[in-house]
């Protein structure tokens, strides 16, 4: 199967369909559904839902019960099992079927010739403008039954799921329309019998505010059993003798809209989405409560067994993949995320603060990205707390590599937060530790090594700690949780220390977010944005080095990789467990095209970058083997500071707990493995 088959990572193409409605004529609307499951098979999709009643119609009141209708149905239902034999997807479509002297409002599967099974809907309304009971019963204690259908003969109940043999993870469940409003939904039963796609086949009239009762339900319902959830209603067609219709067709994934059609459309309309199946299986297994209300409410179903033999080659790919999972594309998402980031920031700092004893914050101010977040934490956290800014004890600390550009931002910035400014060049105590190591930098050589940079950070580090140990406070730390997962820290007394660090739990790409967005709201004066926005501009560098002699500076990125490619890495290895292929596969799809998709707002151009397959797979490479291979020991003796992003923290107290002498053997091979290099 080919790199670049959806199919081969774990997804499945789900399609969700309307179809114009013929009332009464269940060979025309045989005919419409054929025709869009034509469509779906020709885009590769692995199940096809349609409408509630689909087949005869919904508002036909009591035509439901004549003869003539119900044979025509059954024709129809023959008719399609037939003609399905070379289509792809699973196909649900609602029916209503006699059995056993009633009728049921049912959902049909049928799939490559074969009627694999029907569920009958259990919840039938019967209030305001529904009257189902006069011509239905419900399905509850069907279970264990088989229905005829003409010659066809296949499993009837609500007690059935259909499991794809060859694509791991694509099990369905089908509901129908009021089966999803009352408070305990029959699709909950399926998802705790293992169905991970969970299908609603609707009629659901429109009325002014229902849309979003619907869209509220069916996200709700997804993030609830941890699912795909496929809703279709019905649309153009049905009878308007009392009431109206939108064919509103939508597709969530664990709580979030991934598809959603536009609403009254004139005649047949389909909305697809790549699910990832990978990801709701990963998300039950770490959720240990899925199973433990499985075992306390299981009830026994049906597995029907299929072969969906889904097509191996590149079929594109229906789903957005945000650049930066940490930082949504969204204005108004973002808006909020930055605010809630930056509130869980803050509230940490003085819970800290007060339950020490309210002891003063020494800081390290660079002029780069990561202090300055942390000095603005501190700032307002201080400015809620009803104490003085000066509390905060700023120093910038110049070493062999400091730029004068961030040297003069961190004093500019410091003195527009009106905190106590102090400067302490540790290049004297640097070169005499260099010197008293016998390291050959002390004897005129320019040798830039681990030993010259790390010389330089610790001693930052020393300072801040004796100089909170002369003032009264504590050492506020800087550190992100980017450099956390690369190891991109001075271990002990460095850059991986302090008494409490706020940005531990804050990734790269969302930190130049939080600092513009403190600038943009006001939060404090005009002097302090200003600032803010100048940092935003700065080259992000450990400035350790001096700069070369074309004025280069050094270089962050260019030693570990971009930062956009590395969050993306870490917020799936963390938060989901993906292989490193599939990883890989994703970071192509929103990475190999910088015109494609939508970036952050006021994300400069001038960093708008593409990476190719090629380089995807070698920043891949590095980010495996510092974060499975050589970090974890700096990890396990983290200082303490809040988780603030849902895709994980990497605190050995809270969501990363690994071992110290782990290798990265294991992802490493499955990378060079599975990942194309050209």
């Amino acid at each position: 199967m080919s790199f670049h088959s959806l199919y081969r990572h774990g997804f499945a193409r789900l399609a969700a369909c309307t179809t114009r409605c013929t009332l009464a004529d269940p060979e025309a609307n045989a005919a419409a559904i054929l025709e869009a499951a034509r469509e779906c098979h020709a885009r590769g999709a692995a199940l096809a839902v349609f409408p509630e009643l689909g087949l005869s119609g919904y508002a036909i009141d009591d035509l439901l019960l004549q003869d003539v209708l119900l044979d025509a149905v059954e024709s129809a239902v023959t008719r399609i099992v037939a003609e399905s034999v070379d289509l792809l997807p699973v196909l649900l479509i609602g029916a209503p079927l006699r059995h056993t002297g009633r009728i049921y409002n049912c959902a049909i599967a049928v799939h490559r010739g074969r009627l694999l099974g029907v569920v009958p809907k259990i919840h039938l309304p019967n209030y305001r403008e529904f009257y189902e009971h006069r011509h239905f019963a419900s399905g509850a204690g069907t279970e264990g039954a088989a229905i005829r259908i003409g010659a066809l003969e296949a499993p009837f109940g609500p007690d059935l799921i259909f499991e794809a043999e060859d694509v791991r993870g694509l099990t369905i469940h089908a509901e129908i329309c009021e089966d999803l409003w009352v408070p305990s939904p029959p699709s909950c039963d399926g998802a705790l019998a293992g169905a991970t796609v969970l299908a609603n086949l609707s009629a659901s009239n429109i009325t002014i505010g229902k849309a979003e009762t619907r869209r509220l339900l069916c996200a709700s319902q997804s993030a609830r059993c941890i699912a795909a959830y496929i809703y279709a209603a019905a649309g153009a067609g049905e009878s308007t003798t009392d009431l109206a219709w939108d064919g509103q067709v939508s597709i969530f994934e664990n709580g979030a809209t991934v598809a959603e059609s536009e609403r009254f459309p004139p005649g047949q309309q389909i909305v697809f989405a790549d699910t990832d199946l990978d990801l709701l299986r990963q998300e039950r297994a770490r959720q240990g409560t899925f199973d433990d209300n499985r075992r306390l409410n299981a009830r026994p179903f049906r597995t029907i067994p299929f072969r969906l033999a889904p097509p191996s080659e590149d079929i594109g790919f229906e789903r957005r993949v945000e650049r930066f999972p940490f930082v949504p594309a969204n204005p108004e998402r973002l808006h909020q995320d930055c605010y809630e980031a930056y509130a869980i920031q803050v509230s940490g700092l003085m819970q800290r603060l007060q339950a020490i004893g309210h002891p003063k914050i020494v800081i390290g101010v660079s002029g780069g990205l990561d202090s300055t977040q942390a000095l603005i934490v501190a700032a307002r956290a201080m400015d809620r707390m009803g104490r003085p800014r000066t509390d905060i004890i700023g120093y910038t600390m110049p070493g062999f590599g400091t730029s004068a550009g961030t040297k003069s931002s961190a004093h500019r910035l410091m003195a527009a937060l009106g905190i106590t400014a102090r400067e302490l060049d540790i290049r004297p105590s640097a070169r005499q530790m260099l010197a008293d190591l016998g390291h050959r930098f002390a004897e005129g050589e320019a040798i830039y090594d681990v030993t010259f940079e790390n010389v330089q950070a610790g001693l930052r580090t020393d300072y801040l700690f004796r100089a909170a140990n002369n003032e009264g406070g504590i050492v506020l730390g800087t550190g992100d949780l980017s450099e956390l997962a690369l190891g991109w820290c001075t271990y002990g007394v460095g850059d991986q220390m302090s008494h409490y660090n706020v940005n531990g739990g804050v990734p790269k790409t969302l930190i130049q977010h939080l600092i513009r967005w403190v600038a943009e709201e006001g939060l404090f004066d005009v002097e302090v944005s200003a600032v803010l926005e100048n940092i935003l501009d700065t080259e992000i560098s450990p400035e350790l080095v001096p700069a070369d002699a074309s004025g280069a500076i050094q270089s962050t990125e260019a030693k570990i990789g971009p930062y956009g490619l590395q969050d993306f890495n870490l917020f799936y290895v963390l938060r989901h467990g993906f292989r490193p292929s599939k990883i890989a596969f994703l970071a192509h799809h929103a990475w190999s095209d910088a015109s494609r998709g939508a970036w952050p707002p006021q994300f400069p151009d001038s960093r708008r970058a593409a990476y190719d397959l090629p380089t995807i797979r070698r920043w891949m490479e590095v980010f495996l083997s510092r974060f499975f291979g050589f970090s974890q020991f700096k990890r396990s003796a983290l200082p303490n500071g809040p988780k603030v992003s849902a895709g994980g923290s990497l605190s050995p107290r809270g969501d990363w707990r690994a071992p110290s002498d782990g290798n990265a053997a294991a992802w490493l091979a499955e990378l060079r493995r599975n990942v194309p290099d050209s």
